[in-house]
């Protein structure tokens, strides 16, 4: 469609998802979102890995304030989150498949939060961190302050969210907020590397795995071994586990289907 928000393609089990709309610097949108969510939907299914980056000179910049009219008797700041940001960020948390966020220049806003909620995070050189809402008179939404204080710890989160300076790259990864700082012209090869050895692994293996990290971000610990013993019930009655075990014992790699 010639005003997609995002563009998709698939090489080989990967899907890479673009947020696409250059003269904003991807900046979110409801329309971006729910094109974002159909993609989602579409590719949980059909692949076996997820990249999400931004088209251009920016990752995503935030929520896109075009056309917003503050002064409406019945504005509200927070019905999109509630009807599209939301949903779109506990979809992500929810994916069976593993997902990393190539992050390219600026992401900001709603789109840090994006960054950020990847399994794997991989930033070019130039790129940054920045929570800027209240430069707006606003508070961080997209889960950010969840996301932030639990990667970084309460007082970088503060830090961050309360002063609204920019996090280069290199400082998330002193931070703890991302894994790896690339080269701008090396970012989309780092991901897809990263990708493809997901892709080749033990795709429900690695979807429980998603949900065990996810779930400890706020289960006790009694809880999270009651999980783990179910978690890992299902992981032992699929082929790739068999077919793990058969390959260890005969001293082989492992063929690892997703079945």
């Amino acid at each position: 469609m010639p005003d997609s928000k995002i563009s998709c393609e698939t090489r080989g089990d990967v899907a890479i998802i673009r947020l696409n709309d250059e003269k904003t610097l991807n900046a979110a949108s409801p329309e971006m979102a729910g094109e974002l969510r159909g993609a989602l939907d579409e590719v949980a299914t059909s692949s076996r890995a997820l990249i999400l980056t931004g088209t251009g000179r920016g990752f995503c910049s935030g929520a896109n304030l075009g056309g917003l009219d503050v002064t409406a008797p019945d504005h509200d700041a927070g019905a999109v989150l509630e009807t599209h940001y939301s949903p779109l960020m506990l979809q992500l948390r929810a994916l069976p498949i593993p997902f990393i966020t190539a992050v390219n220049g600026a992401a900001a806003g709603l789109g840090c939060a994006l960054a950020l909620a990847g399994d794997l995070v991989v930033a070019a050189e130039s790129s940054y961190f920045l929570q800027a809402f209240r430069r707006i008179g606003l508070v961080p939404d997209g889960g950010s302050a969840f996301l932030l204080t639990r990667a970084a710890g309460r007082a970088r989160a503060m830090e961050m969210m309360l002063l609204g300076e920019r996090i280069p790259a290199t400082k998330a990864l002193e931070w703890g907020l991302i894994n790896r700082v690339v080269p701008a012209r090396a970012l989309v090869d780092t991901a897809l590397a990263l990708a493809d050895e997901l892709a080749a692994g033990p795709t429900r293996a690695l979807s429980a795995i998603r949900k065990m990290c996810w779930d400890a971000l706020e289960t006790g610990f009694g809880p999270q071994l009651d999980s783990e013993r179910v978690l890992q019930r299902d992981a032992g009655r699929t082929a790739d586990h068999r077919e793990g075990v058969a390959a260890f014992l005969e001293k082989r790699p492992a063929r690892f289907t997703g079945r």
